[in-house]
């Protein structure tokens, strides 16, 4: 009966947010009691919602738990013999659980906006509350009636067919419900913006109450990617951090729009600028996770990542996008020419350097939307071609440089105007500093790659342009946001030389041993001891015992081969050793059956880790420009309930 219960559930969720768009429409065009009764309502409402839905899911959680093989869903994605952490996390490792679990973050969103939401003008909130209303029952509806997650099935097979092994991980806990609750921080921005826009309250007080969705958003998708990069690095065994898969940049996509209008919503928070900025970057950070939710649930992808085979659930989807994005697109051509202009500035200036920004991220955001679509619109036609690293890397990277030499420079900044001679001053030594470590590395290196050589050196200037804005301050008394900018800002420049590094020094070989033998990789000297059979819970092994020895130190790393019999699957699972300045990445492969040698493909990957460390390092940024903002929101209610 849990089942039924979660479905029931599942239902009067739909209802309700059909309720709470109807509510919705009804306060912001009826006068007088009606309205009043309305406004009154439509909060409760929500929280009603996202109550229901979130009942939903627990039940869709509960039958995986209890691996009831009666639910089609279970069947299909879970057998009895899985470890209990990928019962649990297998409810979202397919398609209509992690289409459920993107609606209950969604009703969970929308039931906080409403709860907590404190600083909107009553007709915003209420316009901002329905257009969650909106979103949530269009996706109820793909749900009910597109992709049931508690279909039945009678009678229930005696089995289940068993989860994805390479979904089988302990990412799959957390990087999937991290990165729809950034998609969903994205919608409620969108939200605000299309109340803000149906309202005509387009100002700084829109922007602060989106703001902290905005930056929660952002946060959760840095880390989201970041985790999901690492866990692609050990899980897949090919020894890289990003392929720029089309189900990668799906959530790249979110992310570079969340950073331009996180940008933007700080200046008309603070400053009163860019209106029309941020409510077009609000449709447009939603668009593209509607756009990712199309890529991986439509069935025009294949990739571990993807989960829908049914072209008609992708068309379903692709109305959605179409309604929801067209008609805010609509309501921005038919309301922006009526919202006031904000304040002006001039170009050298910090707003300027934030326009300069949000275009050179747009111009980005736009070459990989083009280089993910184009393949599948030519498949259309019926021309095969792949976009792959070599155009995003020549097309993206050099204007990615420049877009961190403007990121260098605009902490630096005034906010209204300055002066380009100052300008250039406050940036001796960043220049300095990336201008050394470009002879340096030059000098040192004679082969490294240019567009690596440049990330390199932009990256420490970067580091050094950041730290910039706090040396002339108290830091006891530097407010949180700054620290987390200068973080933040540090922390992409960390990656930059992390991703520098892995791209110009990595040494790879691809040697075949029998046990006794040894070969050379970098620093490293790695030595086949054995194979040996090993079993796991729901998987038999072919594991390899190496000695991994540097500098008269060594490690024993043991690489599998592993095999899985629901469903039937062969995976590698790499080894990685993990020093100071690089990691040693060891897959084994599979036995030449002329000599019985073993194949073993091994890399060097110098400083490789602090692209992850970088990633770390920005969200840390986002965290602590959060609890900065609400500190600094928290002192003002208590003065406030103080002193009236």
């Amino acid at each position: 009966m849990i089942a039924e219960a979660g479905l029931v559930a599942l239902w009067f969720a739909a209802m309700v947010a059909g309720l709470q768009l109807l509510l919705g429409v009804l306060a912001l065009r009826r006068k007088g009691a009606v309205g009043e009764q309305a406004m009154a309502a439509i909060g409760p409402v929500a929280i009603v919602q996202g109550a229901l839905v979130a009942m939903a899911m627990a039940a869709l959680i509960a039958v995986f738990l209890n691996t009831d093989l009666s639910v089609e869903l279970v069947a299909e994605n879970s057998h009895s013999a899985k470890p209990w952490i990928y019962k649990f996390a297998g409810a979202w490792g397919n398609h209509e659980g992690s289409m459920l679990l993107w609606v209950t973050i969604l009703g969970a969103g929308g039931a906080l906006v409403a709860w907590k939401e404190r600083t909107l003008d009553r007709a915003t909130h209420v316009a901002t509350l329905a257009a969650q209303g909106a979103i949530a029952l269009g996706f109820y509806a793909f749900l009910l009636f597109a992709s049931n997650p508690f279909a039945r099935l009678n009678p229930a097979p005696i089995e289940g067919q068993g989860l994805n092994p390479l979904l089988q991980d302990p990412g799959l806990a957390f990087h999937p419900p991290t990165l729809y609750a950034g998609y969903v921080g994205l919608s409620v921005a969108f939200s605000f913006a299309v109340g803000a826009l149906v309202t005509g309250q387009v100002g700084p007080a829109f922007a602060r109450a989106m703001r902290p969705w905005v930056l929660g958003a952002w946060v959760l998708l840095t880390i989201g990617i970041t985790a999901g990069s690492y866990w692609a690095y050990y899980e897949l065994g090919w020894g890289g951090w990003w392929f720029w898969d089309p189900v990668e940049n799906a959530s790249l996509m979110p992310w570079l729009a969340a950073t331009a209008l996180l940008h933007s919503v700080n200046v008309l928070a603070a400053r009163d600028g860019l209106r029309a900025w941020t409510v077009m970057l609000a449709v447009v950070a939603f668009s593209m996770s509607m756009i990712g939710t199309f890529l991986v649930r439509s069935g025009i992808l294949t990739s571990v990542h993807a989960f829908a085979v049914d072209p008609r659930r992708g068309a379903f989807i692709l109305a959605l996008l179409g309604l929801y994005i067209g008609g805010a697109l609509a309501l921005f051509g038919a309301r922006i020419g009526q919202v006031r202009a904000g304040r002006s500035f001039a170009f050298v200036s910090r707003e300027g350097g934030l326009v300069v920004n949000n275009l050179l991220l747009s111009v980005i955001l736009g070459i990989v939307l083009i280089g993910t679509l184009y393949p599948l619109v030519a498949a259309g036609f019926g021309v095969r071609l792949s976009v792959g690293p070599p155009f995003f890397h020549a097309a993206a990277g050099p204007i990615a440089l420049v877009l961190v030499a403007v990121m260098a420079v605009g902490p630096t900044l005034r906010w209204r105007s300055d002066e380009a001679e100052a300008v250039l001053i406050r940036m001796l030594w960043p220049m300095v500093a990336a201008a050394g470590t470009f002879a340096l590395m030059l000098t040192l290196t004679g082969g490294m790659g240019v567009l690596s050589l440049l990330g390199l050196s932009f990256g420490v200037g970067l580091i050094v342009a950041s730290i910039l804005p706090i040396t002339r301050r108290n830091w006891r008394r530097t407010p949180l946001p700054i620290w987390g900018m200068v973080v933040a800002h540090v922390g992409l420049g960390v990656s930059m030389i992390g991703m520098a590094c892995d791209s110009a020094f990595t040494a790879e070989r691809l040697v075949a041993l029998y046990p006794g033998q040894a070969t050379i990789v970098g620093p490293w000297r790695v030595k086949l001891d054995r194979i040996y059979p090993n079993v796991g819970p729901n998987w038999s092994a072919l594991e390899a015992r190496l000695t991994a020895t540097r500098d008269g130190d060594g490690e024993t790393l043991r690489p599998q081969q592993r095999f899985f019999t629901d469903p039937p699957t062969t995976t590698s699972e790499s080894a990685i050793a993990t020093r100071w300045d690089g990691q040693l990445y060891t897959v084994l492969g599979q036995q030449d059956a002329a000599t019985g040698r073993w194949q073993l493909r091994l890399w060097w990957k110098p400083f490789v880790t602090l692209i992850w460390l970088g990633g770390a390092l920005i969200a840390l940024g986002g965290v602590l420009a959060l609890v900065g903002r609400w500190l600094k929101a928290w002192q003002q209610r208590r003065r406030e309930a103080l002193w009236g």
